[in-house]
């Protein structure tokens, strides 16, 4: 492969410090409609030698000096701002979300992004990112937050043990919800915790936190649950293991994984 040096030329200059003048690390070709009518040769010569990073069809990342002479290649973002840039609708979600706002100390190997469109997966400077489709109605419990000068979209606390306890897979495990619930139950807000519930219109995440504020006493959302309609089916309490285990009639649920939080306090 052909070894293209790191120097500019002096349209190229001109196009990279003005786009980072404005602000512009992250652009889009439109951007370009100022310097060139066709923006693919400059685009291409810059992808090249290594001063952007394509992000996605007609995005692109702008490499700093300190990247060195491998530009994009030796180059870091943060995973959250990258995710900002390759859907919309969206928000950084499930274990990704849970491990952001301190509910558990495990960095999750993914960037979970939750979304209603369909996207696979894509690894970007070797952090891989997951879409999770979801519904319109789903769209709701996110706030902003600042990450390397730039906005992102995260679902906050409660919405991120609800988004959680309605895909235990992408977190996880339930295990890591009931941890995070129990060493959280007198900060978080156990009235939002029911309404996001209720308001995501899954019956089996109402079962879910219904025997987590049980098992964990957070008291307000048991007695808030407690006289709540459910389905007459019966769920699991982990989808994301495959085994069965003892009925709890109550809450019609399935104890396929064994909550101990004795062991979180030792």
């Amino acid at each position: 492969m052909k070894n293209y040096s790191r120097t500019l030329s002096e349209r190229e200059t001109t196009v990279l410090s003005s786009l980072s003048y404005a602000g512009k690390t992250i652009f889009t070709t439109d951007d370009l409609k100022e310097f060139t009518d066709n923006p693919k040769n400059l685009l291409d010569w810059l992808v090249r030698k290594k001063w952007l990073l394509k992000i996605k069809n007609g995005t692109y990342l702008i490499t700093p000096l300190d990247a060195g002479e491998k530009g994009a290649a030796n180059y870091t973002l943060h995973s959250f701002v990258i995710a900002s840039v390759l859907v919309e609708p969206y928000y950084i979600a499930y274990g990704s979300a849970l491990n952001y706002h301190g509910l558990t100390d495990q960095p999750p190997p993914t960037v979970y992004v939750a979304t209603t469109k369909h996207r696979n997966s894509k690894t970007i400077l070797n952090t891989k990112f997951r879409f999770v489709t979801i519904s319109p109605n789903k769209m709701f419990g996110t706030e902003e937050t600042t990450v390397e000068n730039r906005k992102i979209k995260i679902s906050s606390i409660e919405k991120t043990l609800i988004d959680c306890l309605d895909h235990p897979e992408h977190c996880g495990g339930i295990e890591e919800i009931a941890k995070a619930l129990f060493f959280t139950k007198n900060e978080i807000d156990q009235t939002k915790l029911v309404d996001f519930a209720q308001k995501l219109g899954n019956k089996t995440v109402i079962k879910r936190l219904g025997y987590l504020s049980e098992i964990m006493e957070l008291e307000k959302t048991f007695d808030l649950l407690s006289h709540f309609p459910l389905s007459a089916g019966y769920s699991l309490l982990d989808c994301s293991v495959k085994k069965r285990g003892p009925i709890v009639e109550r809450w019609k649920l399935v104890i396929n994984v064994i909550i101990d939080s004795s062991k979180w306090l030792t």
